[in-house]
């Protein structure tokens, strides 16, 4: 029983801090209500809140919606330029378009686009 002694007192010791931690834990937490929402803009009732949590699935929409948008900002540039540069700036874009398609279709092979 000598050899036990000090485990048990131990395992006492790591339950009774267990047991504090967890009624600290309860005793500090704050009480949450759910936030009010009322209508907006549009007059409508909001069928959920506004910081509601989104499915995962949207992070990668928007990360494609993103790369799309840096496109834009970099092909606007890119007309004003290429009359001047010439062939260089034409593969240069198609470089980087083909980069950019190379992303979408990793995308789509890994399912961002599915919905189900």
């Amino acid at each position: 029983m000598d050899a036990w002694q000090p485990m048990l007192v131990l395992l006492g010791v790591v339950g009774a801090g267990l047991a504090l931690l967890y009624g600290l834990g309860l005793w500090l937490a704050a009480a949450r209500t759910p936030l009010e929402t009322g209508p907006f803009s549009g007059g409508l009732k909001p069928g959920e809140h506004a910081v509601s949590r989104f499915h995962v699935r949207w992070y990668a929409v928007t990360m494609i919606f993103l790369a799309f948008d840096m496109e834009m900002l970099f092909m606007y540039p890119w007309v004003k330029v290429v009359s001047e540069v010439g062939t260089t700036a034409v593969v240069e874009m198609f470089l980087f378009l083909g980069i950019l398609f190379a992303a979408v279709a990793y995308a789509w092979r890994e399912g961002a686009l599915r919905w189900t």
